[in-house]
Order: structure tokens, then C-alpha cells, then sequence
């Protein structure tokens, strides 16, 4: 077969590329003719004095930005102006409570985890005649109804260190009727015995690592609970700033704050009970066991009443902190006790609104 060759004129390959520069054209027309018109917008607000809220979409995040230094500097502003905002809030509400004087409406509570705490169905009605009934028949009962005085042996772990030894002994100035005696190597089994043998109602035991206290297990006698802590935070009397004299010999007041469970009520009862019933008032001496997200604070102060409004606080120390490992029937027994109740930390501490205690 033969092929005849056609000819292309370089005319339609001119008239295409003219048609696509003539389109190019239009179109960057139009974007220059749009972008100059937003340009005369945003001044003609800017001389009305309408300026955009913010700099950039809101859609915008501070961690899209990939500059660290401008990331941290735009965060900086962003903290500022919030700042700026709350207090121009605060002035503003401050100025309608004045304004309307009686008529203003009441504060707003900040959302706090102890106010937003999930309820518990073991907490304790006081006028619940079921728990009457229970503190009336338990083991502390005794003590309340003013049967028995306490008597507190504290003891240590083997070979106890210098602070672990200050602090027994600290400890025995802050409890009346309290004897510290060293351990020497002796089983929990066979110091129980002699303590019930010798009146003893409590044997308290200070346990410690890396020269440190760290547990503390507290056994009712001489039908227990028992009940071990975790101690932390340890702050003997000379490491206090301003702190007061060195406690007299008087019997301190006891206060016991937020221990509001069915399991928090048994632990408040077993501190309570380590302390007489009378407290001498003229030696202005307080023990508070202060209950907060299951973290237990000890504080001893004395009170100075400096006129008749006004009062002040000496803290005399030692200070700590508890927090509550497990609760077992009975006296310490390792192997065959029955425990009440024990710390499970990945089910019981999986929400932080939900407290034991």
C-alpha cells in the first residue's frame, strides 16, 4: 500500500498556544482584581477600627507549627491573652456584685476532683443505726466507751539508721503513754504475745529503705486490725522552717478530716484510738490526720490565741504521709491472715475521681 504524507500547517499549533496565553492571562487577571479587592476590604476596616479576632483560621493549632522558638513564643501569647481575658472577666463581674450589692448572684464553684468525685455506696450516714450498731461492737469499742487507755509500743525494722531512729522517737513525743523498744531481730509473732501480755493496745512499726522510712504497719491489739501504709514525704523537726518549741507533755487534740467510706470511717477509728480520750486544752496541742485523694497528712501544731478573732499556728512536727497499702483481720499474720481490703493500683487507681477513702 502507498502512504501519501500529509502536511501540518503551523498554523493550529500557533493558535493553540495563543489560546492558552490569552486564558492565562484572564485568569491571573481575575486573581489580581479578587486579591486587590480583599486588599481594600481589610483597610477599610482597618480604618473603621474592625480588626479579625485572631491572626489565623480557627481551625489553627500552636503544635502545627514546625519552628520551635515561634512555636513557644505564639504559645507565650496565647497563655497571655488568656490571662488578659479572665481578669477583664473578673473586674467586670466584681463591678456587677458591687453594683447590685445583696441582689448579685453567688460565686461559681471551680470544678475541682474532689467536688467532681464519682459517689460511693459504702459511704457513712452517721445516723445510720446499722453503722451505730457496728462502732458500737467492734474491736475499738473499748476504747470509746472508756474501758481501756491507750498504750503504743513503736518498734522498728532490723538494724534501723539514724533518721528512721529519730523519727520513733519523734513520734513517741507526739503520742502519749508511747515506748519506743529496738527490734533486735525479733519475729512480728513473737512481739505480739509480750505486748498483749504487758497492756499494750497498739505496736506500731516503722519499716525503712536506703536509710529512709518508707512503711509503717499498725496493729490494734489484741484483736487487731491491722494495717500497713506506705510513708512518704518524712520531715523531721529540724527540717521545718519556724517551727514552735518542742511539744510538752500534755495530751494532744485529734482532728480527723474527709475519711468518709465505710473503709476511710475504720482507719479514722484506728487513729483515733492511738490518743487519750481527755485532751489537756492547756497545752494548745493539735494532731490532724487529713484525708485528701487517699493520701493521708499528719500535722502537729500548737494554736496561740492571739486576741479574740484572730488565732495563730506553730507547727511543731514531725510531718508525713500515709497512704493505705492493705487492712487485715486480726493481728499481723503474713501468710494466713484474712484480708478486709488491699490496693489494687491498676483497677482501684484507673479513675481519679474515684476514692477509697
Amino acid at each position: 500500500m502507498d502512504f501519501t504524507e500529509v502536511p501540518v500547517t503551523s498554523d493550529k499549533k500557533s493558535k493553540k498556544k495563543k489560546n492558552k496565553k490569552a486564558a492565562n492571562k484572564r485568569a491571573s487577571g481575575e486573581d489580581n482584581g479578587e486579591s486587590a479587592v480583599a486588599e481594600k476590604k481589610s483597610e477599610e476596616k482597618m480604618e473603621t477600627g474592625e480588626s479579625s479576632s485572631a491572626a489565623f483560621p480557627p481551625t489553627f493549632s500552636v503544635s502545627e507549627i514546625k519552628n520551635k522558638q515561634r512555636r513557644h513564643m505564639m504559645f507565650t501569647k496565647l497563655k497571655q491573652e488568656k490571662r488578659k481575658q479572665k481578669l477583664q472577666l473578673r473586674k467586670k463581674r466584681k463591678k456587677e456584685r458591687a453594683a447590685l450589692g445583696d441582689k448579685a448572684p453567688p460565686k461559681e464553684v471551680p470544678k475541682t476532683i474532689e467536688n467532681q468525685r464519682v459517689f460511693d455506696e459504702t459511704t457513712v450516714d452517721p445516723e445510720d443505726e446499722e453503722i451505730a450498731f457496728d462502732e458500737g461492737t467492734d474491736e475499738f469499742s473499748a476504747y470509746f466507751n472508756g474501758l481501756t487507755n491507750p498504750q503504743v509500743l513503736i518498734t522498728t525494722s532490723d538494724r534501723p539508721r539514724g533518721k528512721t531512729v529519730r523519727f520513733c522517737e519523734q513520734l513517741a513525743s507526739v503520742i502519749p503513754n508511747a515506748h519506743v523498744y529496738y527490734r533486735r531481730g525479733l519475729a512480728l509473732k513473737r512481739i505480739i504475745p509480750q505486748c498483749v501480755a504487758r497492756n499494750f493496745t497498739y505496736l506500731m512499726v516503722i519499716n525503712e529503705d536506703r536509710l529512709v522510712p518508707n512503711g509503717m504497719v499498725l496493729c490494734h491489739l489484741p484483736d487487731g486490725p491491722t494495717a500497713h501504709f506506705k510513708v512518704s514525704s518524712v520531715r523531721l523537726r529540724k527540717e521545718i522552717k519556724r517551727r514552735g518549741k518542742d511539744p510538752t507533755e500534755h495530751s494532744p487534740e485529734v482532728i480527723l478530716n474527709n475519711f468518709s467510706t465505710r473503709l476511710g470511717h475504720t482507719i479514722a477509728r484506728l487513729f483515733a484510738a492511738l490518743f487519750p480520750q481527755d485532751p489537756n486544752f492547756i497545752g494548745r496541742q493539735v494532731a490532724t490526720f487529713h484525708n485528701q485523694r487517699d493520701f493521708i497528712f499528719f500535722r502537729f501544731h500548737r494554736y496561740i490565741f492571739k486576741n479574740e478573732k484572730k488565732v495563730g499556728i506553730q507547727e511543731l512536727g514531725p510531718r508525713f504521709t500515709l497512704k493505705l497499702r492493705s487492712l487485715q483481720k486480726g493481728t499481723f499474720d503474713s501468710k494466713y491472715g484474712e484480708y478486709e481490703w488491699v490496693l489494687k493500683r491498676h483497677e482501684m487507681d484507673a479513675c481519679r475521681r474515684k476514692f477509697q477513702l
